[in-house]
């Protein structure tokens, strides 16, 4: 007997010395789940199938179930609206079609419709879990509550919860609270103390579903796993650096009315991204399972940041979110959003481990790819001299992959050259591969573990609810030290205008960041030039340099601060024009070169006298223009919806005339021309912007197009080398006869085209860009530092 008493103490004594977290005893009896907000579409999306697949896991615990949803509709509006969400639940692979049928038959059985608005309500709700567990005669365990609903009702409903719908008898009670937790410090501070007037902090369940991501919760174990190889990596001599990003391609379209007030920083760095980063820098517990150890070293983490301010931030907005904005809230036409849809943010760490190794917080909307991923980019000091594909010299890097993007699944991946991992716990090794590349590297590269059965976010954070277990959620201590970083930055960044971006593959390199030091900027951001070093001032004060190419003035300066004074020289043009015959006619081209002037023509320059403008095509593809290949269609998209200029005063080409494209017995160039002749006082127009091709075309004039056969003609039908081959352009006969002709070019890829331009011939069969030559105008070269100095 001794000796087993004894053997047991040794047992228990060896638990509590791994520190594991205490988890509330689950003693079998009735739960009741309330979902507060049971018909939104976080429910809809996810909360119901979730607590689903909970009732699947737990059908045969001896527990009894019922669930609630709750809500402020009456319960004949809303009944309909719950078991329609309710039948579209699933089960998993592995669970027979026979026995799904029959596990949601009992599911919806169990279920039904609350209105919860008054306190009486909560009072029924009381009584109707009370006279339910005395019906099935059995004890009750524990009631949930989880609060789908905004967050300035959580206090009410905490309260209400608190004064009339308490468990008793010693059953549980655990509410769970959805972000945002307060906007800021201060607010968070108010939301916590208001809701600890009503819940005991173990209580409360505040849920970020990243953390129920599976690859986000196997970081830290995968560190621990792995401790015999990264112990001796997992610092500044080694690494060089951390990036976690979450890239989406949607917009915030019908999410306007909350976005507008939070942004991507509040909505998706202050939370999301900064528990990614606590979890990959933070000193390993002795025991993950340390509720009480995990969050002192992620708090010490916190503690050691470096403050963040401007220079640790760049921000953007996707283009159409001014309009979105106007749209949903109502806002005129001259209202403008400063809220930011993207955002990249360089954090340090002020500890020795860390001391001066970049971690990079990076978000947006409307990116080009949807994916979510945290790497530790290591350093390299292997040269490999003739084999640069040497396993050795490529990149060495571990991919925290949570999942979509050109992988699909997720995924820890290690580079081969590093070493091989450990395998997890209900993980397997992926050894088929497909031909994708992740972050730089063929897949065959990096040993590859992916969760042997995936599971969602939500469903894998419900389970951890139902038994206890709160190192998934957030305490009080850490969402006030994360508002605390977060806080001052946003602080800064209240007043800042972030840049335009037109959003997906068409924002190419313009959310393109560089490091220096402990700052962080836009690699084509706008800096300003001494007069010792360049000459010529703008009238705006900032630096450019002026000179000469090709026999033409020249303006040049880094990409945003040439758009700049490209768009004030074309307002100035447009206002002396206006003033000296009341009209301006201006020449617009296509591609993806103008956008950027186009969106600082339409957010900075609203006193342009847009009434008194005629928007003409320099050229145009030979698709409907209602196709995202349509010139016209990127100019209205990116310019013309967003400013005031009458509909008659825009003139489209008509390549799709006579419902056709292009064909040339329809006379639809002549038609152009005409209208041009009558309208245009000598088929001068005012301004003309042209953009300049790799191969040296200009408009849609391609080399070998027999070009100098269109002096006649003002319009014209020509051939493009790549689809879609047919165009109408303008020709040199309507660019020469223009008051001013700006050529824009911008961008390191048109470097060398630039040097090949300033030491060639006028040829415009070769080179159709040298047949630009204004007759009695002035032509101006805009060229970006990129593009003239390479």
């Amino acid at each position: 007997m001794f000796v087993t008493v004894l053997l047991l103490l040794i047992t228990l004594c060896a638990q509590r010395g791994h520190g594991e977290e205490k988890v509330e005893a689950q003693r079998p009896g009735h739960i009741s789940v309330v979902i507060v907000g049971g018909t939104g579409d976080l429910a809809k999306k996810y909360l119901w199938q979730g607590f689903f697949q909970l009732y699947i896991n737990q059908v045969s615990s001896g527990n009894s179930f019922s669930f609630y949803g709750g809500g402020l509709s009456p319960a004949d509006q809303a009944k309909p609206v719950l078991f329609k969400i309710l039948k579209e639940v699933s089960c998993l692979k592995d669970v027979s079609e026979e026995r799904c049928a029959v596990l949601k038959e009992q599911f919806l059985r169990l279920a039904q419709y609350q209105q919860l608005q008054t306190l009486e309500d909560y009072q029924e709700l009381d009584k109707h879990i009370e006279k339910q567990v005395q019906e099935e005669g059995m004890t009750e365990a524990g009631r949930l509550f989880y609060f789908s609903v905004p967050a300035f009702a959580y206090a009410d409903i905490a309260e209400k919860i608190n004064n009339s719908c308490r468990p008793t008898s010693g059953a549980w009670l655990r509410v769970v609270l959805e972000k945002p937790f307060g906007h800021d410090f201060r607010s968070a501070q108010v939301l916590a103390s208001q809701l600890g007037n009503s819940l005991k902090d173990e209580e409360m369940y505040r849920i970020d579903h990243y953390l129920g991501k599976q690859v986000v919760s196997k970081i830290l174990p995968f560190r621990i796993e792995n401790k015999k190889f990264l112990d001796s990596m997992w610092n500044k001599h080694h690494i060089e650096r951390v990036e976690i990003v979450l890239k989406e391609t949607l917009d915030v379209k019908g999410r306007i009315p909350f976005y507008d007030q939070y942004g991507v920083i509040r909505d998706v760095l202050q939370n999301h991204l900064t528990e990614v980063m606590t979890l990959l820098t933070m000193a390993l517990p002795l025991n993950v399972s340390s509720n009480e150890e995990v969050l002192q070293n992620k708090l010490q983490i916190f503690s050691s940041l470096l403050p963040l301010g401007k220079n640790q931030a760049v921000i953007g907005q996707y283009q159409t979110y001014k309009t979105q904005v106007q749209q949903e809230l109502n806002k005129t036409k001259d209202h403008v959003s400063v809220t930011p849809t993207f955002a990249a943010v360089l954090v340090r760490i002020d500890e020795p481990r860390y001391d001066g190794v970049p971690i990079l917080l990076i978000s947006g909307k409307m990116l080009d790819e949807r994916v979510g991923y945290a790497r530790i980019l290591f350093k390299n000091d292997i040269f490999c001299l003739q084999n640069h594909n040497s396993v050795h010299c490529k990149p060495k890097q571990i991919v925290f992959y949570f999942g979509h993007g050109s992988l699909q699944y997720p995924a820890i991946l290690v580079s081969k050259n590093l070493f091989k991992p450990a395998l997890m716990d209900e993980w397997k090794e992926v050894t088929q591969y497909t031909d994708v590349n992740v972050l730089g590297l063929p897949i065959s590269d990096y040993y590859v573990q992916t969760p042997t059965v995936q599971s969602e976010a939500y469903a894998e954070l419900i389970s951890h609810i139902f038994a206890g277990r709160k190192n998934s959620f957030i305490s009080t201590e850490n969402l006030l030290a994360s508002w605390g970083l977060w806080t001052p930055l946003l602080n800064c960044l209240e007043n800042s205008f972030p840049r335009i971006y037109p959003g997906g593959a068409d924002s190419e390199d313009m959310l393109d960041i560089r490091l220096k030091g402990n700052d962080i900027s836009y690699n084509n951001e706008v800096v300003i030039i001494t007069q010792d070093h360049m000459g010529g001032t703008s009238t705006d004060g900032f630096q450019v340099m002026q000179g000469k190419y090709r026999s033409a003035d020249m303006v040049s300066a880094w990409a945003e601060e040439l758009v700049e004074r490209l768009a004030a020289d074309m307002q100035e043009a447009a206002e002396a024009a206006v003033h000296e015959s009341g009209v301006f006619h201006l020449a617009l081209s296509g591609g993806s070169t103008p956008l950027a002037l186009f969106q600082r023509l339409a957010l900075h320059h609203f006193s342009f006298p847009w009434r008194n403008t005629h928007v003409w095509m320099v050229d145009e593809r030979c698709v409907p223009l209602t196709e995202l290949e349509s010139n016209f269609h990127s100019l209205h998209d990116h310019l013309l919806q967003h400013v005031r200029i009458p509909y008659y005063n825009i003139h489209p080409m008509p390549v799709h005339y006579n419902e056709r494209l292009c064909v040339e017995e329809d006379h639809a160039a002549l038609l152009y021309e005409k209208e041009v002749s009558k309208l245009v006082n000598g088929s001068r127009f005012h301004f003309v912007l042209l953009g300049v091709g790799y191969d040296g075309h200009t408009a849609s004039l391609f080399p070998g197009n027999k070009v100098d056969g269109l002096e006649e003609s003002l319009v014209a039908l020509t051939e493009s080398p790549v689809k879609p081959h047919q165009r109408m352009s303008l020709t040199f006969s309507a660019i020469n006869k223009a008051h001013r002709v700006a050529l824009l070019v911008m961008g390191n890829g048109k470097h060398e085209l630039i040097t090949q331009l300033s030491r060639v011939k006028d040829d415009p069969n070769k080179w159709p860009i040298t047949g630009v030559k204004p007759a009695n105008g002035k032509l101006v070269w805009y060229i970006d530092y990129d593009a003239l100095l390479g």
